[in-house]
C-alpha cells in the first residue's frame, strides 16, 4: 500500500507538471505530448467522431492535429489533477477547457475568428512512466453553441463554462491522506448504489437528499447544462433522463479513483439503457439500446457531495438514436 500510494502521489505530480510543460500546445507542447508523455503504443479513446486509434502517430494525425488546425495558439488549462489506483493500474485525470482563437473548421464546425473554449475530461492510465490508455471527452456540443450553429433543442439547464472547484484546490501537488481519499470514494458508491435503487415512480426513492448539499453544482454538459440544488437539478435532468431511459444500469466503470475530496470515475460506455421514454433533450421514445460515454468527476465535503463536474459523448449518444448531430449542423450552416 505505500508503494501504491507513493506511485499515485508522483503520478499525480508528474501530470500536473507535464500538463504545464506541455500547456502551450500549439507551440510544440503536442509534440512534446506525444514525445515524452504517450506511449508510443498509445491507445485513444475519444468522442466521436474521433472515436478510437491506436498509436502516438495515430493519435496526433486523429486527435491532435485538428485541433491545432483549427485553434493554432492551443492551450490546454486544466482545473483539477486527479491520480489513484484501480483493478491494478495507476491512473491520472485531469479535466479543464482547451483554448484558442478558432481560426478554421473543426470537424466541420465553423470557425468563428474569435476566442474558443472547448471543455475537455481525460483519464489516462500510466505504464513505465507514460500513458499507454487514454479516454477523451470533449464538449462539442458547447463549441457549436459558441459557433451559433448547435442544431438540436436548447437545454434544460443553462450552458455555462464549468468554473474550477469552489475550494480552488483542483491543482494541489501534495500527497492526499489515504484515509481522506477512501472516505470520498466511500460516499460516492454509495450515492451511486442509491442511484440504483430507483422505483420508477418516485425520485425520493433514490435518497439524493442523504448524499447531496442543499445547494449543490451539477455542471453538465453544453447540451443539458448546469443546475444548482435538488430542485433546479431534478427538473433539468434528473426527471427527463430517467423518463427517458427508465431501465438504465450504470457503474461499469474503466476508471474509478478517489483523491483527497475528490472522486473520478469514467465509462465506455458506463451506462447502458432502452430509449424508450420521451423528455430527454426534446426526443420522442425510439425503443433504441444506448450505451453512454460517461466522466463525472464529484467534490466532497463533510459528508456531502457539493460539486459534480459531468462530461457526456452526447454527440455519439444522440447518433445511436438516431440523430446525425453533424448532418444537422451542416443543414444550418449551408442556410447561412
Amino acid at each position: 500500500m505505500e508503494q501504491d500510494a507513493a506511485a499515485v502521489a508522483t503520478a499525480r505530480r508528474d501530470c500536473i507538471g507535464g500538463l504545464s510543460a506541455t500547456r502551450k500546445l500549439g507551440s510544440g507542447g503536442a509534440d512534446r505530448l506525444l514525445r515524452d508523455v504517450w506511449s508510443p503504443d498509445v491507445l485513444l479513446h475519444g468522442p466521436k467522431p474521433i472515436d478510437d486509434l491506436s498509436g502516438a502517430d495515430a493519435a496526433f494525425t486523429g486527435f491532435w492535429q485538428p485541433l491545432l488546425t483549427a485553434l493554432p495558439d492551443l492551450e490546454r488549462r486544466p482545473d483539477i489533477v486527479l491520480s489513484g489506483m484501480f483493478k491494478g493500474g495507476l491512473w491520472t485525470a485531469h479535466f479543464g477547457h482547451l483554448v484558442g482563437q478558432f481560426e478554421a473548421d473543426l470537424w466541420a464546425i465553423p470557425a468563428t475568428r474569435r476566442p474558443a473554449w472547448l471543455r475537455y475530461g481525460a483519464f489516462e492510465r500510466i505504464e513505465n512512466g507514460r500513458v499507454a490508455e487514454a479516454y477523451w471527452i470533449l464538449d462539442l456540443p458547447g463549441l457549436m453553441m459558441q459557433a451559433g450553429v448547435w442544431p438540436m433543442a436548447p437545454g434544460l439547464g443553462l450552458p455555462l463554462l464549468s468554473p474550477a472547484p469552489a475550494s480552488q484546490d483542483g491543482l494541489r501537488s501534495e500527497p492526499s491522506d489515504p484515509a481522506h481519499s477512501a472516505a470520498s470514494l466511500a460516499l460516492d458508491e454509495a450515492m451511486i448504489a442509491g442511484l440504483m435503487s430507483y422505483d420508477g415512480v418516485s425520485l425520493a426513492s433514490m435518497g439524493m437528499r442523504r448524499f447531496w448539499t442543499d445547494d449543490f453544482h451539477w455542471y453538465g454538459p453544453a447540451g443539458i447544462g448546469t443546475m444548482r440544488g435538488h430542485a433546479d437539478y431534478e427538473r433539468g435532468h434528473q426527471r427527463p433522463f430517467l423518463t427517458a431511459f427508465p431501465d438504465r444500469k450504470g457503474g461499469d466503470h474503466k476508471c474509478r479513483i478517489g483523491d483527497g475530496a475528490y472522486v473520478g470515475s469514467t465509462g465506455w460506455p458506463s451506462v447502458r439503457a432502452t430509449h424508450s421514454g420521451g423528455g430527454f433533450m426534446g426526443l420522442a421514445p425510439t425503443g433504441r439500446k444506448i450505451g453512454m460515454r460517461v466522466m463525472d468527476v464529484w467534490r466532497r465535503e463533510d459528508d456531502r457531495l457539493v460539486e459534480n463536474w459531468v462530461y457526456i459523448d452526447l454527440i455519439d449518444l444522440l447518433a445511436q438514436m438516431g440523430v446525425d448531430v453533424f448532418a444537422r449542423m451542416a443543414e444550418l450552416t449551408a442556410r447561412r
